[in-house]
């Protein structure tokens, strides 16, 4: 429908040449500024989550930019301080390649925990809790509302509670936009066709 497409033009992952129109970021076409300028301020939580093989302090900081003090935080602030204390190497413990020794919603919270310490500008969530389980996703929804309050998120997501506490909600259908408003107006035809079957 474009949701990609539109994450995938933000991180200029695709050539100028594919894009009709302008992307502005704070009233900048990023088209401008230098691609490693642009990632630097964005924190991407894709629906696979991307972790490697090391320790999970290099997980979290990769150029070793932080604190092992602001690590534990951030672990605390995603709930996984307890569980990293709990084994015998801490923030040393080692991560597989793609996190297979940690669960999927494990796996999520390490990158959340990463954007917590980048403080990124603009956070670009692609179907994060797509594949996690409700109380997962009930945490992810409460650590975004808490800790990305300055930051603008943009969430590609299907599920409704995903979406029902954002700002704005723009709605695509095959790269067309065809809605953007708050979600009590976007959702309110939802719930009113949803009522009239009860």
């Amino acid at each position: 429908a474009g949701k990609s497409s539109l994450i995938s033009g933000i991180l200029r992952l695709v050539h100028r040449s594919c894009i009709y129109g302008n992307i502005l970021i704070d009233d900048i076409d990023i088209s401008r500024i230098a691609l490693n300028h642009l990632r630097s301020h964005i924190s991407v939580i894709p629906q696979q989550p991307i972790l490697f093989s090391g320790t999970l302090r290099y997980n979290l900081d990769p150029f070793d930019h932080y604190t092992d003090e602001q690590c534990w935080t951030a672990l605390e602030d995603v709930q996984l301080k307890k569980f990293v204390k709990g084994h015998s190497d801490g923030l040393l413990m080692s991560i597989a390649e793609w996190g297979k020794n940690l669960s999927m919603g494990q796996c999520q919270l390490v990158c959340i925990a990463r954007a917590i310490l980048k403080k990124s500008k603009i956070l670009l969530i692609d179907e994060a809790t797509a594949n996690v389980d409700q109380e997962t996703d009930n945490l992810i929804q409460e650590v975004l509302k808490n800790k990305f309050q300055n930051q603008t998120i943009l969430t590609i997501a299907h599920r409704l509670n995903t979406v029902a506490q954002c700002d704005r909600i723009l709605v695509l259908d095959n790269g067309i936009i065809l809605s953007f408003d708050t979600p009590t107006n976007i959702l309110q035809p939802y719930c009113q066709q949803s009522s009239k079957l009860l």
